[in-house]
């Protein structure tokens, strides 16, 4: 794989991730592990994945602790890096990844803390939405990275074309109702 294709589909995720947020079908946490899961053939369900990061948005279930991108960002590499089999004997290459993502995050930001990130924002909704749906792409991208620098093969089995899904918030409406009403 070359760099412009690992870019490509880091870009690919990040938007797809980024998407699923501002179409409001899921908070921060839960889009950059579905957009992961999704597109790479991670194994989990809608269901397992969104139970896993139910807890991690709004910075830890509303503490405001550490932001939801990058918690969500951790099961990701939790999830790829982890190994079949293999956990223990994995962790620390775990470890290792989720420590640089986020040493990269806070080196972009100042801070890893929801309530930190967001405090320029407070009181305006609208701003706030914009500055998470960024912070989600963010994530995700630099998730991405680290992801395809430790484990380049999983960029064979990208489904592109569920990556390259940009639902409209229309649809991201529907979406939800139907996952409210039928699942």
């Amino acid at each position: 794989m070359t760099d412009t294709t690992s870019s490509s589909l880091s870009e690919s995720i990040a938007a797809r991730a980024e998407n699923l947020y501002r179409t409001r079908q899921h908070l921060c946490a839960d889009a950059v592990l579905l957009a992961f899961n999704e597109g790479l053939g991670g194994g989990l369900t809608e269901q397992q994945a969104v139970g896993l990061t139910s807890g991690l948005s709004i910075g830890q279930g509303g503490a405001g602790c550490l932001c939801g991108a990058v918690g969500g960002g951790a099961l990701v590499l939790g999830l790829f890096l982890g190994g079949e089999g293999r956990a223990y004997r994995s962790a620390a290459k775990v470890r290792e990844a989720v420590n640089e993502l986020h040493t990269r995050f806070k080196d972009a930001h100042r801070t890893t803390c929801c309530r930190v990130l967001t405090k320029a924002v407070k009181g305006d909704e609208a701003a706030h939405f914009e500055q998470c749906a960024g912070l989600t792409g963010e994530a995700a991208r630099m998730v991405a990275e680290i992801l395809f620098n430790a484990r380049p093969e999983l960029a064979e089995r990208a489904d592109r074309e569920r990556l390259a899904v940009r639902d409209s918030k229309g649809r991201g409406l529907l979406r939800r109702v139907f996952n409210r009403l039928f699942r």
